[in-house]
């Protein structure tokens, strides 16, 4: 007969290991310079909250009669589902052995019985004062699972009591040390496992800051760091680092331990909103990283780090959480000033206020530097997310012209269009800009640039230059001085008759010819004219046809070859021409009918097109690279009765915004498209 006293008492795993007390599991403090966590080895357990199990009660009476009742051959055992509350273990239907809930505060110890695996008895012993609990498993591994889990519960309680009952600094630290040292090696995998830990620290941390001195602030950093390194700080843990930051910036701690943590912050956060402290944390680690040694370059060193060494950032999240904690910044700076301007406060510090805004606004021009961030950072710079004191401020705005001149400089169109208002009645930097305008320091120069890449790209179009038509002050201005987008500009306005008005005409054909390059450009735009006018004559045919393989150059060859006034019906089908041969569609005053079947006609032909083909009733896309950008745009064609669409990357939503604009519609065929 074999009795529970008689049991060995062996490992958590199978091979008959001791097992450790729990008061033994915490491993030595780390190094404030290079904080590891522990390794980890052997099977891992997620947490049992709440499962059944094989149970069976002993006491520990030493007569004859309770020995031979709780002999193995007479041992009754009991199915219970055991939950493992915070503060007791309890059966979800108490009776029999469990009719009492074990609390954690009544248990001793907890082991394995591991002489009856032999005998496929997966036993677990937990002692409590009157006797025994012993828990029986279908096998080792969901054995293990249970002790691991009642130590870890145990553990918790006990720790929770301690340290909130704490009163003296040395020993708190001490206790939050273990918590964390055994929440690091156990076993056990689940979210409580780190996230308790680091709630208790945050909730103690509130009750009692005031009294830890420096050096147990610096302990229970580094007692922390290991738990951060796969978990964000609680809003008062984020409290807590803030405090260090702005009271020791220089500090070791700050380069050594938090920037693991800032950059888990910055890669992995959603919602600076939700977490305010979390956002003012990061804010104050980079305010200490500016009070290094050449702190600016230390802030750009992170950004670039953050960024990563390859063309594409592996981290979306990076971006937008870098521009949030900056504009944040940005927007407490001039609230600072604004206050310390109303209460007339002579403790504040200029020189002090000017670095810090301008930490903020030189980690905008790193990001502003990687093409692969550009359009993001402008698409968030785009509604210009910054107070009226900024924009007034000329030390903001001159040092923002390195950011703006960067994604000014950037040739992708939807880089560049973010210089542009948000919408339309909505200024945006090339407003800010203009010469004239209250950002503007540098007779233009900018502003040039700007209007040079947009003018290149595919704001060369009716709609934009009538949106710049109230610069043209600016605009003429820049032409005197040789500039050539703005002599572009004027001619794209003569051109296309954006501007009304003999006298403002003439004003402007003075400003072309008072530099050479204007004269020749304006004399370049008199040729266009004449051959357009002979072109648009009355006469020659009212249908034409392409020969497949035609190019935009051919396509050029034949409407200058002679008067094309007639021309009604105009096929285009399975050629080679572009997007580039819109310019010498518009050309064409009474076309009627236009086929791209099989082109490589796009959104910008688009563009172009449905600013001037006003009386076109036919069009033929059918296969052709348009999408919703430039399909959008012939809302503007009223005249439109049939519209063939198949095969295009129409979407439903822009299908039905189409439908509503255009009246006069009555067949479109959109087969083999979203909105099928």
């Amino acid at each position: 007969m074999t009795t529970l006293t008689d049991c060995t008492i062996g490992s958590t795993t199978t091979d008959n290991n001791n097992i450790k007390p729990l008061s033994e599991m915490t491993g030595s403090v780390h190094s404030p310079t290079s904080p590891k966590a522990p390794m980890q080895t052997g099977p891992k357990h997620k947490l049992i909250y709440e499962a059944d199990v094989q149970v069976c009660r002993l006491n520990h009476t030493r007569t004859i009669v309770s020995k031979i009742m709780n002999s193995r051959y007479l041992r009754r055992w009991e199915s219970h589902r055991i939950v493992l509350d915070h503060n007791e273990m309890r059966s979800t239907t108490p009776t029999g052995f469990m009719e009492l809930a074990v609390p954690y505060s009544s248990i001793e110890d907890v082991h394995i019985v591991s002489r009856w695996d032999a005998g496929q008895k997966f036993c677990l012993r937990i002692t409590i004062q009157d006797g025994s609990v012993l828990l029986q498993a279908n096998n080792s591994y969901i054995r293990d699972q249970w002790l691991h889990s009642i130590q870890w519960k145990r553990h918790i309680f006990r720790s929770e009591r301690l340290l909130k009952n704490a009163r003296r600094p040395e020993v708190l630290v001490k206790e939050i040390k273990n918590l964390i040292d055994v929440s690091l090696i156990t076993p056990i995998q689940d979210s409580s496992v780190y996230r308790f830990p680091l709630d208790l620290v945050s909730d103690l941390l509130q009750q009692n800051d005031e009294f830890l001195g420096k050096e147990f602030q610096e302990s229970i950093i580094v007692a922390l760091t290991p738990l951060l390194e796969k978990n964000h700080p609680t809003q008062e843990i984020c409290e807590f680092f803030s405090k260090h930051c702005k009271d020791s910036p220089r500090s070791t701690l700050v380069i050594e331990l938090f920037t693991p943590v800032v950059h888990r912050i910055l890669k992995h956060n959603t919602d600076f909103g939700k977490y305010p402290r979390m956002r003012t944390f990061v804010q104050e680690y980079i305010q200490a990283l500016n009070c290094q040694n050449d702190g600016l370059k230390v802030v750009q060193a992170l950004v670039k780090s953050m960024h990563g060494p390859g063309s594409n950032c592996p981290h979306p999240r990076v971006l937008p959480n870098l521009v949030a904690v900056c504009l944040a910044a940005i927007y407490n700076c001039y609230e600072e000033r604004k206050n310390h301007d109303n209460v007339n406060s002579e403790d504040f510090d200029q020189i002090e206020w000017e670095n810090k805004l301008l930490c903020y606004v030189s980690m905008m021009e790193t990001m502003s530097e990687f093409d692969d961030w550009r359009y993001v950072l402008g698409s968030l710079l785009q509604p210009i997310p910054f107070p009226d004191d900024a924009i007034a401020d000329s030390l903001f705005t001159s040092r923002m012209k390195v950011t703006i001149h960067n994604v000014s400089s950037d040739q992708t169109c939807g880089v560049h269009q973010t210089l542009l208002g948000i919408r339309e009645g909505k200024e945006g930097w090339f407003h800010l800009y203009c010469p004239g305008g209250i950002a503007c320091d540098d007779d233009g120069q900018l502003w040039g640039v700007m209007l040079n890449t947009l003018m290149k790209c595919c704001c060369k179009r009716k709609k934009f230059l009538m949106s710049i038509s109230k610069m043209i002050g600016p605009i003429m201005l820049l032409a005197l001085r040789d500039n050539f987008a703005a002599i572009e500009v004027l001619c794209a306005m003569l051109e296309l008759e954006v501007v009304e008005g003999h006298d403002m005409k003439m004003q402007m054909i003075t400003t072309l010819q008072s530099t050479c390059e204007g004269k020749r450009m304006y004399a370049q735009l008199c040729e266009r004219q004449i051959a357009i006018k002979e072109m648009q004559q009355k006469g020659g045919p009212k249908k034409l046809t392409l020969p497949s393989k035609s190019t935009d150059l051919d396509l050029t060859r034949m409407l200058s070859s002679g008067s094309f006034g007639n021309l009604e019906c105009l096929s285009l089908a399975f050629t080679q021409v572009t997007s580039a041969c819109a310019h010498d569609l518009i050309k064409l005053p009474s076309l009627r009918y236009l086929n791209l079947w099989s082109t490589q006609f796009g959104d910008q032909g688009l563009q172009i097109i449905s600013e001037h083909l006003h009386k076109l009733q036919v069009l033929n896309l059918c296969e052709t690279p348009v999408t919703d950008k430039g399909l959008t745009c012939l809302a503007s064609m009223k005249s439109l009765r049939k519209l063939n669409l198949n095969s295009t990357n129409l979407s439903a939503l822009t299908f039905e915004g189409l439908k509503e604009k255009l009246p006069a519609l009555q067949e479109c065929d959109v087969r083999y498209t979203d909105a099928w």
